[in-house]
């Protein structure tokens, strides 16, 4: 929209342009103030809040995440441009209302790294990569946090949630000693739901499902796999050869409903060779 690119009725707001392009200070500054004219100047940037906005900065976090996936670098720029809109915008929205501003941000984030990082910034002495995240957790006790487990988002989808609040707690000793613990926990709990699926206690069962699921999420951080991207590639890849069944049976004329379950187990079949 006009409006969106800088302009309101006949009269062109001047852009801002950074005194060097090549300064990721002055890139930065221009960017922040480009922000600043829109909330002042376009009718939708104007009327948002940080409510309003929020649920569109866990979208663009997706979005970045699936320009990784799909290792699409341009797209991975941009999208990295989406997330970074939308730091500044809440800051600069945060920074209307009184609450803080961009230096505050940038003020704390760079404060929490070096006071986490003593091995880097001071005279702690480590002993790889363990220690490093033993003493981020312990570090974060130190500065007023009351649960290891405090900083894991209730908002985060379930499966990375698990695995999450598995490794947090993983950090401070609260672990399996090996891999056979977190496999045979995933039989225990398959024998439970099953038992409470024989019952007819299905109240129950569907507690015992999210144990097996929470088990299968444990043993899958063991084998250094993350379970969310593990579970979103099978979603993809059913997808792909659902449709590869349903383009089959458009080319014989037919609507998929109306084949066979051995018409289309036998397209599935085709769709995994052809990977």
């Amino acid at each position: 929209m006009k409006e969106e690119l800088g302009y309101m009725e006949n009269n062109k707001v001047e852009v801002p342009k950074p005194k060097d392009p090549n300064s990721l200070a002055d890139q930065f500054i221009t960017f922040y103030e480009i922000v600043k004219i829109l909330r002042r100047e376009c009718p939708w940037d104007k009327r948002q809040t940080n409510e309003s906005i929020s649920q569109l900065l866990i979208e663009e976090t997706y979005e970045v995440l699936e320009a990784i996936n799909d290792k699409d670098d341009t797209e991975f720029s941009k999208e990295l441009g989406d997330v970074l809109l939308h730091i500044v915008m809440h800051s600069v929205i945060a920074e209307e209302r009184g609450a803080f501003n961009m230096i505050d941000v940038l003020k704390k984030i760079s404060k929490k790294l070096v006071h986490r990082h003593p091995h880097v910034f001071g005279n702690v002495e480590i002993n790889g990569e363990k220690d490093v995240m033993k003493n981020w957790e312990n570090l974060k006790i130190e500065e007023g946090q009351k649960s290891i487990l405090q900083g894991v988002p209730k908002t985060l989808p379930a499966l990375m949630r698990a695995q999450r609040i598995q490794f947090k707690a993983s950090k401070v000793g609260f672990d399996w000693d090996n891999k056979n613990g977190a496999w045979d926990k995933i039989e225990e709990e398959l024998s439970e739901f099953k038992k409470e699926i024989e019952a007819n206690n299905f109240k129950k069962a569907s507690e015992e499902l999210g144990d097996i699921i929470f088990a299968i999420v444990n043993a899958a951080r063991f084998e250094e796999v993350v379970a969310e991207e593990a579970l979103q590639k099978t979603n993809n890849k059913f997808i792909r050869r659902f449709q590869y069944i349903e383009s089959k049976a458009k080319e014989q004329g037919k609507k998929i409903s109306d084949m066979t379950l051995a018409e289309m187990d036998s397209f599935w079949e085709e769709a995994k060779l052809s990977e």
